[in-house]
C-alpha cells in the first residue's frame, strides 16, 4: 500500500499545476486589457484637439465626455492590473516563488501573498477601486430630475466612501 500511496501523492501534488492555465489565461487577458486601453487612450489623446476649436457649449459636452473616457481607461487599467496581480499571485501560491522578483527587491511592493486570502485581500482593494472610478464615471453623465435624484446621489456618495474607509482599516 505504501508504493500506491506515493504514487497518488505524487499524482496528488503534481495536479497543481492545473493552476498554470489560470496563470497563462490571466496573463494574456491582462496583455490584452493593457493594450486595448493604451489604444483607447491614444485615441482620446488624438480627439484632444477637437476640444480647443469647440465652441463653449460643444467644450461642457467634450469635457465631459473625455474625463469619462478618461476614467473609463483607469478602470481598464486597474482591471488589467487585478489580472497581473491574480497571475503572479497564483503562480506564486501553488507553483513556485519568482526569484527574479524576488532578486529585484520588488516583489515585497508587490507579491506579499502568503495565502489565498492575501490574494483575495489584494484583489479585493483593487475591486473596489474600480467600482469608486465606475461610480465616478457613471456620475459624470447623471441627470438630476428632482431632490430624490440628489438624495440618491449622495446617498451613493456615502456608501463608496464607507467602503473605502473599511476598506483601509482592512489593511491595519
Amino acid at each position: 500500500m505504501n508504493g500506491l500511496e506515493k504514487y497518488f501523492e505524487k499524482l496528488l501534488w503534481s495536479s497543481r499545476l492545473m493552476v498554470l492555465a489560470a496563470v497563462v489565461s490571466s496573463l494574456l487577458l491582462s496583455l490584452m486589457l493593457f493594450i486595448i486601453t493604451a489604444v483607447d487612450v491614444a485615441s482620446l489623446i488624438a480627439h484632444a484637439g477637437d476640444y480647443i476649436g469647440a465652441t463653449a457649449e460643444a467644450k461642457k459636452a467634450l469635457k465631459i465626455e473625455m474625463v469619462a473616457h478618461t476614467v473609463g481607461s483607469i478602470d481598464g487599467f486597474l482591471l488589467a492590473t487585478i489580472l497581473l496581480i491574480f497571475a503572479l499571485g497564483l503562480y506564486e501560491l501553488f507553483i513556485s516563488d519568482i526569484d527574479e522578483a524576488k532578486e529585484s527587491g520588488q516583489s515585497t511592493k508587490v507579491l506579499v501573498i502568503n495565502s489565498l486570502d492575501d490574494l483575495k485581500a489584494k484583489l479585493a482593494k483593487v475591486i473596489l477601486m474600480i467600482l469608486v472610478v465606475t461610480f465616478f464615471e457613471v456620475s459624470l453623465s447623471m441627470t438630476f430630475v428632482g431632490a430624490l435624484d440628489l438624495v440618491y446621489f449622495s446617498l451613493g456618495i456615502l456608501m463608496v466612501s464607507l467602503a473605502l474607509y473599511f476598506g483601509s482599516k482592512s489593511s491595519h
